[in-house]
This record gives structure tokens, sequence and C-alpha cells, in this order.
């Protein structure tokens, strides 16, 4: 692929970092790295990538029962790469803030939508003629003009300077339509009936082999041409109770069919100008107007879209020993300031937080709470906004001056987690974490990891669980920190987490290693024990 006008499209970092270890924490440097990398070989072949990204989760409720079958999943996978190793695709936490702060400074022009992003992303797609590079399987649905390039089959990596295109594979879906003579409006109905993230609709006796069924499901669409006598064949043949329940299911199935359907693009402007921010489609009522740009210049995490439209929060679950309380708990008070901040104060009803409880899913009340400080909050006062987000880190202003911009907000983080990890850090840990957050700031973005981090047959050290548990809990004081200090419009200067976790992932394995050459990080540690 060499085009010199081409848009590119992607709703995920995913399928980028499966060559990097994602259990001890996160290879944040590299994957900023390997960022880089994929973004430079586009330009070399002068592809013009544009970035959609995913934003709160769908209202409807719809797709609830998958999202709780896939978390609880998750857990069981984080225990199993926690206690035994192995990648089981489980992003680190700040992943995807990594993702996007890269993007940024790569001047990659990137919007997060209200909701998913599937839509849109066909959507300006085929206004614009450009195919969509995704794995995301809703694409194989999707009429695109210029079709779907699946990222497993797109080797970016293959290109240079002396070769200055990209071998893929690209698929239509009227090709696909063409091959198995079937119209192209029934795509939709065999998504469903072959079973969505929406829909696990099961009608018919077909075998049990996964791909004999698809294959005889086609066969068995070529007798219909239009969606609706195609849905309704499905019911009847899946003995439909009564008349009652076949239009109640109609009217449900119909609603999956037009998730299908390609509105106007809501960001082609956006991307254009990017001065006005089109309203959400729902709830914009709920929703502060001062937030829209922000929002979907990634300016503000998406949470605060379920915080106020749904009144709830889903919280990270990383790689750890499942038999550990979840990580999250030492940042609550931060995540409650957070939502009493969003919905307007203490007397207003609680957020429901869905984490895990051992190995289970869990999902509990959690009260919003405001600060005195915070009860005088005005947005247009910088000295207001910065010690609302200070009391929150119970940390003073004085000596954080003494500190680069960069470091300031994660050696706050720093200083809480040290105040609310149970259990308390051990402090070879802490050294040997603000050495790694030195060597960051001290590398700048866009350099190399020093070769004097690397130990030889680091990967195949085993971890020790307490050290991956307390990183665990930094990891989630970071992220909710940084969410707070966006609500309140960076009173401190938001650091490049690709830095300020530097190595994070090799930390358990050489500790002793950043011990003995930890001397630099004495300062940040006095720094620690003043603020």
């Amino acid at each position: 692929m060499s085009c010199s006008n081409l848009t590119w499209f992607s709703v995920s970092s995913h399928q980028i970092t499966l060559s990097l270890d994602q259990n001890l924490g996160g290879e944040y440097a590299a994957f900023e790295d390997l960022i880089e990398r994929f973004v430079s070989a586009l330009k070399i072949c002068n592809i013009s990538p544009f970035v959609i990204l995913d934003g709160g989760s769908d209202i409807s409720g719809k797709k609830d029962q998958t999202c709780t079958l896939r978390a609880e999943n998750r857990i069981k996978r984080s225990h199993l790469a926690a206690t035994g190793g192995g990648q089981k695709n489980i992003l680190p936490p700040l992943a995807t803030k990594v993702f996007t702060q890269t993007l940024m400074r790569l001047n990659v022009p990137l919007v997060q939508c209200y909701g998913e992003a599937d839509q849109e992303v066909a959507a300006l797609a085929a206004e614009w003629n450009c195919p969509v590079l995704s794995d995301d399987s809703d694409f194989f649905i999707f009429e695109l003009p210029s079709g779907l390039l699946p990222i497993r089959h797109f080797l970016w990596w293959e290109a240079s300077a002396s070769q200055r295109f990209i071998r893929c594979r690209a698929y239509r879906a009227s090709s696909f339509c063409i091959y198995f003579q079937i119209p192209c409006p029934l795509l939709p109905v065999f998504a469903i009936l072959a079973g969505n993230d929406y829909s696990k609709l099961q009608v018919a006796s077909w075998t049990q082999d996964w791909l004999s069924r698809l294959e005889g499901l086609l066969r068995w669409l070529k007798d219909f041409q239009q969606p609706e006598e195609a849905l309704r064949a499905a019911l009847r043949s899946g003995h439909v109770q009564s008349e009652r329940q076949e239009a109640e299911l109609m009217e449900l199935l119909s609603a999956f069919i037009k998730t299908y359907e390609l509105p106007a693009s809501s960001t082609k402007d956006l991307f254009v100008s990017g001065q006005k921010a089109p309203p959400p489609e729902q709830g914009a009522d709920l929703i502060p107007e001062w937030t829209w740009l922000p929002l979907m210049h990634c300016q503000l995490p998406p949470s605060i879209l379920d915080i106020l439209l749904l009144h709830k929060m889903k919280l990270s679950i990383m790689v750890d020993d499942g038999t550990l309380p979840s990580a999250n708990g030492a940042s609550r008070p931060l995540r409650q300031l957070f939502y009493g901040l969003l919905l307007g104060g203490d007397a207003v009803p609680p957020v429901e937080e869905r984490d895990r409880d051992g190995l289970k899913l869990s999902f509990t009340q959690i009260k919003p709470t405001v600060t005195c400080t915070a009860q005088k909050l005005r947005l247009g006062s910088l000295q207001q906004r910065l010690q609302v987000l200070l009391e929150a880190l119970g940390v003073t202003e004085e000596p954080l001056n003494k500190l680069p911009s960069q470091l300031r907000l994660p050696v706050a983080v720093t200083r809480y987690w040290m105040q609310r990890a149970e259990p308390r850090p051990d402090n070879q840990l802490l050294r040997a974490l603000l050495q790694g957050m030195m060597w960051g700031h001290k590398a700048g973005p866009g350099r190399r990891p020093e070769p004097g981090l690397k130990v030889k047959g680091q990967r195949k050290l085993t971890p020790d669980v307490g050290v991956v548990h307390s990183l665990c809990q930094w990891q989630a004081c970071l992220t909710d920190a940084l969410q707070l200090n966006q609500l309140l419009c960076f009173p401190l200067e938001e650091p490049d987490i690709a830095r300020c976790n530097y190595n994070v992932s090799k930390l358990p394995g050489q500790l002793s290693k950043l011990y003995q050459q930890a001397l630099l990080s004495w300062k940040l540690i006095f720094l620690l024990t003043v603020i």
C-alpha cells in the first residue's frame, strides 16, 4: 500500500502491543517507541493517519452482559498472568494514555468519541473514501468503499526508505457478499445471528462446529432479500412463544441492525478545524458544554461520561494476584473527590464502581465527596484548582516547586501512595521507582531506553507478588490523580507517562541493581519526607 492522500483510521492500540511485556506494570517507554516507529512507517509511505478512539459506555445497556462477561474473564486472566506468567493480552492501565500522548506529540490527528467509535469511524471512512485499519470484527459488516485493512495482515515493520509501501490484505463487504451470493443488506443479520457484541441470539440448530455453523448460516441467508424477512424466519425457527415476544425481539434486533447504518460523520469538522465539538447525541443536558471539546481532544477522560450519564465507573483490572485486595482501593479518596466535583457535591446519588473482589467481579456504591477547598472552587482560579489537587494528594506546594514541572505530579502521587498503600511500600522499591522517574526525565520523549537499564535474562525472572501489587497500587493512584488533574484543567503539568513510568515493568526483577544506582534519587526522597 502506498498513497499520497490516504487517510487511515484506528480505534485501538491493542494490536501493536502484543510484542511487549504486559504483566509487570507495562513497558510504557518501549510502547512509546513502538508507536513512533509505527507512525514513521506510515509517513515513509505517504500515509496520513487519522485516529478515532472509543469514549464512554453504551448508555442503552444492550452491551452490559457482554461487558460483564469480558470483565469476569479478564479477572481470571490477570490472576493467571500474575501467578503463572505468560501473556494474557491485558493492557496495562495507562497504555491508552501513552498512546494518546505519543500521537499528540507526533501531531497525528486524534479524536475521542462520546461513545463507541465503530459507527463514526465507518461513517468518516465512507465520506473520505479511505480504508479502515482495525481488527474489530464489526468492520467486516460495514459497507466501506475503500475496505478494511486487518491489522494482523498489515506488515508495517517492513516499510523503509527503499521500500515505500506496506504489504497488507484488504477486505470488502461487497466482495464477501458476491462470493457467498447474499445481498449486502443481510450482512448485519448475519452478524446478529452469528453472535456479535450485542446479541447472542441462537435461532436454529446448526452444527456445533463454529466454522460449519457460519457457512450453514450463509447458505440459509441466500433465500432472503430483506433483513426483516430473514429476522422473522430466524425468530420463528427459534420457537418464539408468542406474537408479542416476536414483536419485541424484532424491535430489538432492528435497533441492532441500525448500528451498521452510516450516518453523516460528526467528527469530520473537528478534524478539519478542531475548534467546535458537536453536542452529544444522548444526554447532552447532563454533560456540561465546557467539557465537549476537551473530551473530543482527549484532554478529559471518557470515564466522566459514564459518571455523568450512568453514575457508574469501570475500574482497571490489572495483572495482579487475585487473592490480594484490589489495587484500586488505595486511590478511592481521589475518585470520591472526582465524583463530587463532577456531580456537584455530597448530596448526590452514589457512583457504582465496578472492580474485583478476589477473583469475582464486584459492584460497590461509592459516596462522592467534596473538600472544604473544593466547595469554594472557581475554575478560573489556577491557585484554587492547584490547592484542591494538592489537598487531595496530601502534599504542599513549596517543596514541589523545587522539582522540574514534569516530575511534580508523579512525585506528589508517590507521596500519596506511600501513605495509602497497604502494605506500606518497601523503601527499596521506592528508591527504584524514583530512580526510574529520574532516568525517564533525563531521557526525555522520543529517546530510547538507556542500555544500562537492561538486565540479562530479565524476562525470565520470577516477579515478587508483593512488589507487583505495590506497583499496581501506584499505577492506580497515578491514574486517578491524572484524571483529577485533567478535570481541574491541569493545575500541575501533565507528566509524560512513558517517562515517569520509565521501565516500571523491569522493577520487580532488578530492584537490587536499581538500589545500587539510586544515589541520584536522594533529593526526591528527602522531598517526599517534607511535602
